[in-house]
């Protein structure tokens, strides 16, 4: 145990110390101006873009110049894209030092030490932008501030857990909106049904009514764990975006649609992680408490793909990419784009808009981030491949740049 402290500590030091180097680097380029060389751009927004450079000045994104020079990185030969954003992250769930699924609790230095790690780990995989349904308010200030590398984060403050009478009354409900409002939060988790099997609504409409209406007013997103009736609930009662969704209807995903609520579903990662990592997770909080219990979740994986298969039929229907990324997920974001087109039919342009300006939009942030184009947020990665052709591309990151600041790059720098 104290071996895989020392581990971890010495991991830590050396991510600390490659972000120093990174920001040294960072903060003598910023006032000056760089120039990204490239042969396929995606703009983010479904377009492609060939034969042209980025020109980047400090954080920003400044022109689309095919003249610019000189070539500070050469990325010919690549795709470049965007940054990705995952819109459903629990950025601090991980294993604990036996190996087993500690969720987001317990303020251990081990847990600090994972969830640096997983920050690494994603904003690596090429995902600069994430919203965390655990509280990672803490985690979300120290990347702000440059003192540890790691994806943009937006983050919940305390979620809202359906529990029927015990929820509180809407007056309660809209107390508790504020009050995670004051303390930071840049939206609100609102689980408004059980789990996947069992997922009955558990709270009246009247309080998710209160809830969604309150959040409105303070300027708050709500995203809700609904599955079945809880999705139609969670519609009708103006939130944000609906997470998960199994069970809904044609009907829901038309409504959704006409009403301009996001949808999150998950292709499959999700599950097959869990299944994947199943000994570590069995008799863990929420999860079953033998092995034969986690065959449910294979039976769930084809429900899983329908559900995707009929929401990308629905004219309108806005699906943005979230993997629910928890222990063991981190780092491998990206596989549940390769389960969407290859078990789910969704077009490889439209995965990667998903995780793109559709998912910034959904934030609210797409005069920020999401595309490349003048006056955004220099978050820029390439892939070796095109995802088009060959999905399994999204593995191959060798690029990454956030906010100006590259923190990824297997290519040799162009003199």
């Amino acid at each position: 145990m104290n071996c895989i402290r020392l581990t971890l500590a010495i991991l830590t030091l050396g991510i600390l110390m490659l972000t120093a180097d990174i920001r040294g680097v960072a903060q003598d380029r910023s006032p000056g101006r760089l120039v990204i060389a490239a042969d396929i751009v995606f703009d983010g927004q479904g377009r492609v873009q060939r034969n042209t450079r980025i020109v980047i000045e400090g954080s920003q994104i400044i022109a689309i110049d095919p003249k610019a020079t000189p070539v500070d990185y050469d990325l010919r030969g690549l795709t470049v894209m965007p940054g990705w954003i995952d819109s459903h992250v629990h950025i601090k769930w991980s294993f604990d030092e036996a190996g087993r699924n500690q969720n987001a609790v317990g303020a251990t230095p081990q847990a600090g030490y994972a969830a640096a790690s997983n920050a690494w780990l994603t904003l690596m995989a090429g995902f600069t932008t994430v919203q965390s349904m655990d509280s990672a308010l803490d985690l979300r200030e120290t990347i702000a501030r440059g003192e540890l590398p790691g994806p943009r984060i937006l983050s919940i403050a305390q979620p809202l857990v359906g529990q029927g009478e015990k929820t509180g009354t809407p007056e309660e409900i809209r107390a508790f909106i504020r009050a995670q409002k004051k303390a930071g939060a840049d939206l609100i988790k609102i689980y408004a049904a059980g789990g996947m099997v069992s997922g009955s609504m558990t709270m009246s409409q009247e309080q998710l009514n209160a809830a969604c209406d309150e959040a409105s007013k303070v300027g708050l997103r709500t995203l809700v764990h609904a599955y079945r009736d809880a999705v139609h609930g969670a519609i009708v009662a103006g939130c944000s975006q609906i997470e998960h969704g199994l069970g809904a209807t044609d009907d829901d995903f038309k409504l959704m649609a006409e009403r301009g609520v996001y949808f999150d579903p998950q292709g499959g990662l999700l599950l097959e992680n869990y299944i994947k990592f199943k000994d570590r997770y069995v008799g863990t909080p929420f999860f079953p408490k033998t092995l034969e219990g986690f065959a449910g979740m294979e039976k769930l994986l084809q429900p899983t793909r329908e559900l995707i298969q009929r929401a990308r039929k629905v004219r309108g229907l806005k699906i943005v990419f979230g993997t629910d990324a928890v222990a063991g997920a981190h780092g491998r974001n990206a596989e549940d784009f390769i389960d969407r087109v290859r078990d789910c039919g969704v077009d490889p342009m439209a995965a990667m808009v998903s995780a793109n300006s559709l998912a910034a939009e959904a934030m609210g942030l797409s005069n920020q981030i999401g595309s490349i184009a003048p006056g955004l947020q220099a978050d820029i990665i390439a892939l070796d491949g095109d995802p088009l052709k060959d999905i399994t591309a999204v593995r191959r990151v060798v690029f990454v740049m956030k906010g100006g600041v590259v923190y990824k790059n297997l290519i040799p720098k162009s003199h």
